[in-house]
């Protein structure tokens, strides 16, 4: 891609980003003072990806870690600003990310296994739909991974900070 059209490839894509966000945002009922939030998020976080994919040439499971782990950190940050939990931010604006065109051929490929002889017909139908559950799965694991990270690099309090009321048992005495 020429340098020009690839300006304005990312932009049209965080464009479309931030407007996808925002739809999921909606309907995820985030509060409409902190919707950009999820908009630049989507937006940012998507462009990432597809610049990552475009012009680098990095695989796609790589290019969604990156755009996932930059939507969680900006969303800890944003958190922190506008005092709202960060998964209000970052599911919307990670939804951009999900792999629908491969879950379609994955489940595509499943319903076609389960007809009557198409593996026959078509031998590679087996390898092929397993490819795409794979790639599936992988990018859906990498959307969770690249936004946990942040979660757990910032939280507030650490396991040993947590307190818990549990009641004593004869062989396990809390400390208060």
């Amino acid at each position: 891609m020429l340098p020009e059209s690839l300006i304005l490839a990312t932009l049209f894509d965080i464009l479309m980003g931030g407007l996808i966000a925002i739809g999921w945002g909606i309907l995820f009922n985030t509060p409409r003072q902190v919707l950009y939030v999820a908009a630049l998020l989507g937006g940012l976080g998507h462009s990432i990806r597809f610049l990552m994919l475009e012009a680098v040439g990095a695989p796609l499971v790589l290019a969604t870690l990156a755009g996932t782990v930059f939507i969680g950190f900006l969303g800890i940050a944003f958190a922190r600003k506008v005092d709202t939990p960060p998964v209000v931010f970052t599911m919307p604006a990670c939804i951009t990310m999900i792999p629908g065109m491969y879950a379609y051929h994955t489940m595509l490929g499943f319903i076609k296994m389960a007809g009557a002889d198409i593996t026959v017909q078509d031998p590679a139908l087996v390898s092929q739909t397993a490819q795409y559950f794979v790639i599936t799965i992988s990018l859906l694991f990498t959307l969770s991974i690249g936004i946990t990270i942040g979660s757990l690099l910032f939280r507030k309090k650490t396991a040993r900070e947590i307190k818990l009321n549990l009641p004593s048992l004869f062989f396990f005495k809390h400390k208060s």
